[in-house]
């Protein structure tokens, strides 16, 4: 469970690595290769048996994509990883360029007239795929599958083991509804979609639809594993032996027949002739192939788990309260830790993010991290996606701002939270940003909107008191959040682009406006909120929906200058820090409830 802070890759990667590759490419009679950072199953985190663009290039960021010819190699990556990037790979052998504005595809283009470049049929998005396969045709180059990854081949026998953890029951009285519940409703959705039956590959669909958990994917309690559902909610899973518990059969019931991966390629075939419903966004364009070749009709849509998974049921919002109200106090202590301790003995962000799991440890109920904490002191907070590693750890520094994003797993709940702190006493120009930065996070926790909205409609409002100044942060306002599944989850967002999918009641998502001033110091402030029933408004027509605030952890009161709030801003604070006060207060005595106690009193 512990956060390592080792870099597991560095720049030599691509020197070592790229010879090895194209060996393997020139044996299959490739002239290029294509590597997503995307792996079987579409993960964002990946298991390290699954690090393929790590491994070839040294870039380790959870966005990119690698692509190399014979005499030519080239990495991309987004915008929030481009100082990781160039610090990780070595610029001699890989070009680094942007993965937004389809940079792969772009780059396709340039490729030699007549060449043939492989890509993994298993790792690549059939719409993806099309892009691709529609910019080397532009440039009289060939796109062509490969039956063995060439890369797998030259990773060799020093390719870490596939993970084996075992499949656990995810009882009800923390899921809410039964699995059986749930296969009945899925096989509904599947036949309203005119379809016989529907494959799943989203290890996060896996583990809500049988509940179950598992531990395969660093940070996310998932089993990596695949299904075929029936429109009768029957199902077969497939998943390897070693990981089957003995009472994963019992619990999943006479309906479900577990059989190891080797069945599936049968099972595939048994859908002959039957419309099979599958999601292009989250399923690799091998299944489309597949069950084209068993001669099944395709049915593309959405990943029929997909909604239902993220709006929570009441036992799974009750459950998400309670382990932020425990977390809450784990963040309490660790932020009196800061305000106290860390101000005089000024601790590096391995000692800061070492803290604070020791913290959340101490509940008793951590099950793991929701991700690798990211702890920022002063031009490392910056980076909104910084994450410590040996070579760039910074001690706090008096003057400047320590920025630390993390979560906890537990059985009831996933959290996230960011906390942006001061370290000695703040200057004018630090509260104020860090005020322009409270007031937008405001905005978006007391927003009222009518059914059907979305999170592009809301994104504004979050960054308009940065905007009416000259300032913006290039990042999404919110992200979904599983059930003690993944810290991200869709197909909710709040931003400036993505999903027009509508915020529903029973959605969670983040709510964190930041701002990033690049060489000195990063201000973020996230909570998790969920999305309240409409409700009326007096003197209204329509009733409205809102958000009700999960994450309990007090504000840095010595960075809010009060006299850039408004009356309703002031009050805002108030209560929330009341609430906080309130539920987590109980939890603290000594000197973490006074502490607490000081800093959610009235502003």
């Amino acid at each position: 469970m512990r956060q390592t802070f080792d870099e597991a890759t560095d720049p030599s990667f691509g020197r070592k690595h790229l010879p090895l590759l194209r060996a393997r490419m020139a044996e299959q009679g490739l002239d290029g290769f294509l590597i997503p950072h995307e792996d079987e199953h579409q993960n964002e985190y990946l298991p390290e048996a699954n690090e393929r663009l790590a491994w070839i290039s040294g870039f380790t960021g959870s966005a990119g994509a690698g692509a190399v010819l014979t005499d030519r190699a080239a990495v991309f990556a987004d915008g929030r990883y481009t100082v990781q990037v160039r610090a990780q790979v070595d610029a001699d052998q890989f070009e680094i360029l942007a993965l937004e504005d389809n940079g792969l595809a772009r780059w396709l283009e340039g490729a030699p007239k007549g060449s043939v470049i492989g890509y993994d049929p298993r790792l690549h998005s059939p719409d993806a795929l099309a892009g691709l396969r529609a910019a080397a045709a532009r440039a009289g180059a060939e796109l062509k599958p490969v039956q063995v990854n060439p890369l797998d081949l030259a990773w060799g026998d020093d390719r870490p083991a596939q993970p084996m953890a075992p499949v656990v029951p995810h009882e009800d009285r923390h899921a809410g509804e039964s699995a059986a519940s749930k296969r009945a409703r899925i096989g509904k959705a599947i036949a309203d979609k005119g379809a016989d039956a529907a494959v799943l590959t989203a290890p996060s669909s896996i583990a809500w639809l049988f509940n179950v958990r598992g531990g395969d994917v660093i940070r996310s309690p998932l089993p990596l594993a695949q299904a075929v559902v029936q429109a009768d909610g029957s199902a077969s899973l497939f998943v390897d032996p070693r990981k089957v518990t003995n009472e994963l059969p019992g619990w999943l019931g006479d309906a479900v027949s577990v059989q190891s991966p080797e069945a599936l390629d049968g099972a595939l075939e048994g859908l002959k002739g039957r419309r099979v419903l599958i999601d292009p966004s989250l399923s690799s364009a091998w299944w489309f192939d597949r069950l084209a070749a068993a001669g099944a009709t395709v049915v593309r849509g959405a990943d029929p788990c997909t909604l239902p998974r993220a709006v929570k049921n009441a036992v799974e919002i009750e459950g998400s309260r309670q382990a932020h109200i425990r977390d809450g106090a784990a963040l309490t202590r660790f932020l009196h830790w800061v305000d106290t301790v860390a101000q005089q003995t000024l601790p590096d962000e391995r000692q800061v993010a070492e803290a604070l799991e020791g913290f959340r440890e101490q509940t008793g109920a951590l099950k793991d991290l929701s991700f690798d904490t990211i702890a920022g002191a002063g031009p490392n907070g910056a980076l909104p996606h910084y994450k410590p590693v040996t070579r760039t750890i910074r001690r706090m520094e008096r003057g400047s701002l320590l920025l630390v994003d993390g979560g906890g797993q537990y059985l009831d709940g996933t959290t996230d939270v960011t906390r942006t702190m001061a370290v000695g006493d703040p200057s004018a120009d630090q509260r104020r940003m860090f005020t322009l930065v409270l007031k937008g996070h405001i905005a978006m926790a007391v927003v009222r909107f009518p059914a059907g909205t979305n999170g592009m409609q809301l994104d504004a409002l979050a960054r308009l008191p940065l905007w009416m100044q000259g300032f913006d942060y290039d990042h999404g306002t919110g992200h979904g959040v599983g059930s003690y599944l993944g810290v991200h989850e869709g197909p909710q967002r709040i931003a400036k682009w993505g999903t027009t999918q509508a915020l529903l009641p029973g959605m969670i998502v983040s709510n964190e406006p930041g701002y990033y001033r690049e060489n000195h110091w990063g201000i973020r402030i996230e909570t998790l909120q969920v999305v309240t029933e409409a409700q009326p408004i007096a003197g209204g027509e329509r009733p409205m929906l809102g958000f009700e605030q999960l994450t309990l952890a007090p504000l840095d009161r010595k960075l809010i200058d009060v006299d850039l709030l408004t009356a309703d801003e002031r009050a805002y604070v108030d209560a929330y820090h009341a609430t906080v006060l309130a539920r987590v207060g109980p939890l603290l005595d000594g000197d973490v409830l006074d502490w607490l106690t000081a800093q959610c009193a009235p502003l």
